[in-house]
Formats: structure tokens, C-alpha cells, sequence
């Protein structure tokens, strides 16, 4: 049956924009997360919405599923494909569409990356402000279908927060598009925002138009060394009062040791078992003398320690590499990675509740704590030991992760922040989201794919 499915995708789409290759579909059947199995039927590769739609119909007709893929660099193992689904690929939708200076907008096809949209903006004198390490292979549509964050979310917020438009295609095999761009639509419930965040589980985004803003004035960039945890905080404070910031975070020793290893450059001689990078505008000498100021009065009080200020463009790179290069580094290790949130007025308990839990619970495993500190956003890798068996370790971590819950559960906080639940936060989530949430959740998936087809199993099960 399987052989007679491949040759019906390849009646519909053009035999060479469809794949069985074994290698392929390990390739394409993943995402960043090396837990799961991959085992799609085959890879399609699409190059319009129209026909994302067949694919859809071809679904509903066969019941074979299908798995949304962008970019694949998600760490919850959302874009898995291990059931015998089939993997949609984005890779053949990455055309820029239109650029408006007037609306300060971008229309692009889903499988444009986020750097690309960046670029383009930059030639319009214009800014796309969601950023992360992997900008320059994940995918438009994936960042929307995960609500993706990031280095600058202190500032600009999430991606929700910049797609204005939206066309997708349902599990139904309906062609819908969302809010059309608009700034102001008060015409009943906004279903744009259902698709965002909703990892392919509703049906297939096709196309999005993004807003842009202007681009920052002149950032710059401190690494401060910081003593004490509880410091971290008080670090913050003291920047965000003086200065307009774009980023502020943090990483530990043990996560510059890793990004030292891979060629990068000690920031400075002084030795601390924690770090924080802060962006800010200083196109003025107003600016300037704040940041001297906040760390100042920082160092004065034993919050800092050393510091660095970016002098050069050069410099500007190599110490937001210190941050950026930590998740690449890690890589090799094959670490579990929780990623979390909480608000920010939670984090400095938070923190106090966690670090003994993980100190206690993973007495031989190396543990490396970076993220975003300045949303309220952690980022815990646990490194596999070459030694250990993959199914111990996941074993171990996920019943870490468990208690984690708990006390994500008392400080009201988010299991996943910005990598969404996939398959590998899925059995946490209640911690997190209420029975009822959950209820209404399931009843969206059958309303949207009643014939459970698409990205089956993510997130929830759906009965």
C-alpha cells in the first residue's frame, strides 16, 4: 500500500518534488531533537497553496497523514514524522512576495528563513526584529506555527506580535486568509491567531504578511561577569532603568566553556560562574554615559564583577557569539533541553526553587543553564554522557522534567516558552495548562482537522 500511495503523490505533484529515498526521509523526518525515531512514507515538496490543498485532499481521501516541515531546527520534536506520515516540506515555497514601505510590511512565502526576511527589510531601510541563533536556516512558517521568541523579545516581543496576515490551509483543505494585513479588524474572532502557535496541528500555513518597525539606533553590547545567582536580577534592573534594551541575557561558565572550546573569545580575563549580555541603543552621548552609569552603580553595589563594551563591529560579533554559539556547541553532547518560562517578577525565586532541585537530581550529569532572563525565558540542557544509554538518559531527564512541572506549576509558568510542545513536552503540559484548556483545545483540532491528519499526536492527544 505504501508504493501505491508514492505513486499517487507522484500523479499529483511532479515525480522529482517527491521523495522516498531512505536517507531523505531520516533527513526530513526530524527535527533538532535526536529522541525521536524518523520513519515518514515520503517527502513532498510543494510550490503553491493550491497545491498544499491537493496534498490535503490526497490526505483526507487516504488517511495519511501529514507533517508540516520548515526549517526543522525545533527542540520539542514538533516536525517529527515517525508514523508513516508524510513530510510537507516549505523547501519550494521561498518566494519574497511583496515588500510595502508604506504599510512597513513583508508578504513571503512560509519557506522563506527568517534571515532572508531580515536581509530584505534591510534594503527597505526597515527592520524584522525577531532574531535567534538559527535565523539563517529556520523557516517563516515555522516560526509562526511555533510563536518563535528569541534574543530580542524583551523589547519587540514574540512573533505574534509582527505577523499581520496570514493564508493557511485547513485540515479540511480550505484556503483561508487571515486578517489580510490589516493594522485595525474588529470583524469577530481572529483566527490568525489560532494558526500561531498551533505547530501544524490545525493545518498548513502557506504564506504570511509580517510587519516591520525601524531599525535599532546604533546598539552596542556589554558582557558583564556577575558573582551571585541572585544577582542576575538586580543586574537587570539597574540597565533596564537607565537604557532602552534589546536584549539582556544570561549564560553560565560552564556554557562559555563550551563556546570557548569551538574557537570562540574569552570577553575577559576574570573568572565568573555566571554572565549576562546586554543590547541597548547608544546613538547618543546620553546613552553612552548611562551604560557606564548602570554599571557603575552595579559593580558598586557587588553585583558585577568585569566587563566588556563592544568597541568595533567585529567585537559587536564576537561577544553576541558568546551567547548565540552556546546551542551549536552543545550540539555533540546531545543534550535534553527544557525551555522555560516564567514572569519576571518570578524569576529570582524561581531560580532559588531550581537550582537545588537540579543539583540534587542530576549529581553526575553536566548541566548548562543560558537564556533569555530579561522575559522571564530559561534555557536548561542537560548533556548525555558518552557512556550512558540514549533510553536512560531521556528516562532520567524526563522524570526531572516532571518535577520541574511542579514547580513551574507553583510559580505559574510556561513548560515550553518558545520551542513549543511537539511530542517531547507533551506528557507536561498539564502542569501548565488546565483540564478545561486542554478540553477546548482537542475540540479546535476536530473542528479544524476533523479527519485527524495533520501533525497527528503533537502537543495532545487529540481524544
Amino acid at each position: 500500500m505504501s508504493d501505491d500511495h508514492v505513486k499517487a503523490l507522484r500523479e499529483l505533484l511532479e515525480p522529482s518534488r517527491v521523495n522516498d529515498n531512505p536517507d531523505d526521509l531520516a533527513y526530513y523526518g526530524r527535527d533538532w531533537t535526536r529522541q525521536f525515531p524518523p520513519a515518514p512514507l515520503a517527502v513532498v515538496f510543494p510550490q503553491s497553496a493550491q497545491e498544499v490543498q491537493a496534498l490535503v485532499r490526497w490526505a483526507m481521501d487516504t488517511g495519511v497523514a501529514l507533517v508540516p516541515s520548515g526549517g526543522r531546527t525545533g527542540l520539542s520534536g514538533g516536525a517529527v514524522a515517525m508514523r508513516g506520515e508524510v513530510v510537507v516540506s516549505m523547501d519550494r515555497m521561498r518566494r519574497v512576495l511583496e515588500v510595502d514601505a508604506t504599510d512597513r510590511s513583508i508578504t513571503v512565502q512560509a519557506g522563506v528563513t527568517t534571515e532572508t526576511v531580515q536581509a530584505t527589510a534591510a534594503e527597505h531601510g526597515l527592520f524584522y526584529p525577531v532574531d535567534f541563533a538559527s535565523r539563517g536556516s529556520s523557516q517563516i512558517g515555522g516560526n509562526i506555527a511555533t510563536n518563535a521568541g528569541g534574543i530580542k523579545v524583551i523589547r519587540y516581543g514574540m512573533t505574534r506580535d509582527w505577523v499581520s496576515g496570514l493564508k493557511v490551509v485547513t485540515g479540511r483543505g480550505e484556503l483561508l486568509d487571515l486578517n489580510r494585513g490589516l493594522i485595525k479588524n474588529a470583524t469577530g474572532y481572529d483566527l490568525r491567531h489560532l494558526f500561531i502557535g498551533s505547530e501544524g496541528t490545525l493545518g498548513v500555513i502557506v504564506e504570511a504578511t509580517l510587519r516591520l518597525t525601524d531599525p535599532p539606533r546604533q546598539p552596542q553590547v556589554m558582557v558583564l561577569a556577575v558573582p551571585a545567582l541572585d544577582a542576575l536580577m538586580h543586574v537587570f534592573d539597574a540597565f533596564r532603568a537607565r537604557l532602552t534594551l534589546n536584549a539582556f541575557e544570561f549564560f553560565t561558565d560552564k556554557a562559555l566553556a563550551h563556546v570557548l572550546e569551538g574557537g570562540g573569545k574569552r570577553p575577559f580575563d576574570t573568572q565568573s560562574p555566571y554572565y549576562v549580555l546586554v543590547e541597548y541603543e547608544a546613538d547618543t552621548e546620553v546613552h553612552q554615559e548611562a551604560a557606564m552609569a548602570a554599571f557603575e552603580d552595579a559593580a558598586n553595589e557587588g553585583w558585577l564583577s568585569d566587563g566588556v563594551i563592544s568597541q568595533s563591529q567585529q567585537q559587536f560579533a564576537d561577544l553576541w557569539h558568546l551567547r548565540e554559539g552556546i546551542s551549536e556547541s552543545l550540539a555533540p553532547h546531545t543534550p535534553y533541553k527544557n525551555d522555560i518560562a516564567v514572569r519576571v517578577a518570578r524569576v529570582a525565586p524561581f531560580l532559588a526553587d531550581i537550582e537545588p532541585l537540579f543539583a540534587r537530581e542530576y549529581p553526575d550529569l553536566e548541566v548548562v543553564w543560558f537564556g533569555h532572563i530579561g522575559d522571564g525565558n530559561l534555557h536548561i540542557n542537560i548533556l548525555k554522557p558518552a557512556d550512558m544509554a540514549m533510553d536512560d538518559f531521556t528516562a532520567t531527564c524526563g522524570r526531572v522534567t516532571g518535577l520541574l512541572g511542579q514547580v513551574l506549576e507553583r510559580h505559574q509558568g510556561s513548560i515550553s516558552a518558545e520551542h513549543g510542545v511537539g511530542l517531547l513536552k507533551k506528557p507536561y503540559l498539564y502542569h501548565v495548562r488546565s483540564d478545561a484548556e486542554l478540553d477546548l483545545m482537542r475540540q479546535l483540532k476536530r473542528v479544524f482537522d476533523p479527519h485527524g491528519i495533520m501533525n497527528p499526536a503533537k502537543i495532545f492527544d487529540a481524544d
